[in-house]
């Protein structure tokens, strides 16, 4: 029975229960109190744009944060083990940045290597593309050297929705903001970057299940969140697909189901086990996807790829992340995982040959990674150029 594409399944399969807000933070402010400051933020002006993954980056950030109280203890070597062997693979084509706990600190050197540069800072678990800054660069209305300047937008991040303790991980945005030394943009949005794909020409995908979930955004429209993430981003389109709410702890990110893979050109994953969560909602992302045009009017050219039919992993969660989509691109490389059947393994790396004929295709075992619900691209945030 092929493998769904379940995803970042924390909250059921580690036995984790919801928390409540915290109280001081930008993610538990109210979203009316929010909204109106960001109505007042002189850099509403501004024209910012989010680059495409797979345009020079300066470096990758990432979060050495796995903790035996999230992934339990039989899970949490392996974790670090694979969390340092996508620090290394990415290392070898450009900077890697890594947050650490100060006790964790003589480890995460020992497993990373002299490449990855550590910074000391509380974490609460790994997942950099959904704590960190999402970086943009500014193009419009600035003048002098204020124009092409970066900036990194801290989107609240509240623990997927309060479904896990986040307080170290709400403060990770603005401090990886400072250490880049960009500039620090607010919002009224609460989201995560794994909910967001561009494809650096103004076109977005984004689930709604995500960001128009009432546990990030309550009482805000579809229209007003589309008009904060046109003017913070740079899109003229966005392409909402539906994802599924509830039944992972990220509510559907859009990097498990669709990724660009260049302008025009969106690589899709699809799910063929009936009995799966996944599988009525990525065939309505293919028919949604086939049919949309991006936002220069081409129609989208969808590759389709399959998840794995079998995996080696032997470890502890019931659910295993499987699909291939969570790839992550940086200088010169793909960095993909294999699940150990050969077949599937080779036809994603077949695929993303095509797709990036002009990187390196690296293909890593992610297994804990994967075990506790999520895979590279997760792990990941790109700084651009």
């Amino acid at each position: 029975m092929p493998y769904a594409l379940s995803r970042r399944c924390l909250l059921n399969c580690l036995g984790l229960s919801p928390v409540a807000a915290l109280a001081g933070t930008a993610a538990a402010r109210s979203t009316a109190a929010r909204a109106e400051g960001s109505r007042q933020d002189p850099d509403s002006l501004a024209t910012w744009h989010m680059p495409d993954e797979g345009d020079p980056h300066q470096s990758t950030w990432m979060s050495f944060g796995p903790s035996e109280k999230v992934w339990g203890r039989r899970l949490l070597g392996p974790a670090r083990d694979h969390l340092a062997g996508i620090a290394r693979a990415i290392a070898a084509f450009e900077p890697v940045n890594m947050l650490v706990r100060e006790r964790d600190y003589d480890l995460a050197a020992r497993l990373c290597g002299n490449r990855v540069k550590l910074h000391v800072q509380p974490v609460d678990d790994l997942w950099m593309r959904d704590t960190g800054p999402v970086f943009v660069r500014q193009l419009g209305s600035g003048t002098g050297s204020s124009k092409g300047e970066l900036a990194g937008v801290d989107f609240n991040f509240n623990g997927w929705g309060e479904k896990q303790a986040y307080g170290n991980d709400a403060e990770v945005a603005g401090f990886v903001t400072e250490a880049a030394n960009v500039r620090y943009l607010e919002t009224a949005l609460v989201l995560e970057g794994g909910g967001i794909e561009v494809d650096g020409q103004g076109t977005a995908l984004i689930t709604e299940s995500c960001v128009l979930n009432p546990n990030r955004n309550p009482g805000l429209s579809k229209s007003a969140c589309e008009a904060e993430l046109k003017r913070l981003l740079g899109l003229r389109k966005i392409i909402w697909l539906p994802g599924i709410a509830g039944r992972d702890i990220t509510d559907g990110h859009t990097d498990f189901y669709a990724r660009f893979a260049s302008p025009g050109v969106v690589v899709a994953g699809l799910d063929d086990d009936p009995d799966s969560y996944d599988y009525a909602v990525t065939r309505r992302h293919l028919d949604i996807l086939r049919q949309a045009t991006d936002a220069r009017g081409r129609k989208l050219d969808v590759q389709v790829l399959k998840g794995p039919s079998s995996v080696r992993s032997k470890l502890e969660s019931k659910e295993f992340a499987a699909g291939y989509i969570n790839f992550y691109v940086c200088n010169g490389a793909v960095i993909a995982p294999q699940f150990g059947d050969a077949r599937a393994d080779a036809n994603a790396r077949s695929l993303l040959r095509e797709l990036f004929p002009r990187r390196e295709v690296v293909q890593l075992d992610i297994d804990a990674i994967a075990d506790g619900g999520g895979g590279i691209h997760c792990t990941t945030q790109q700084q651009p150029r």
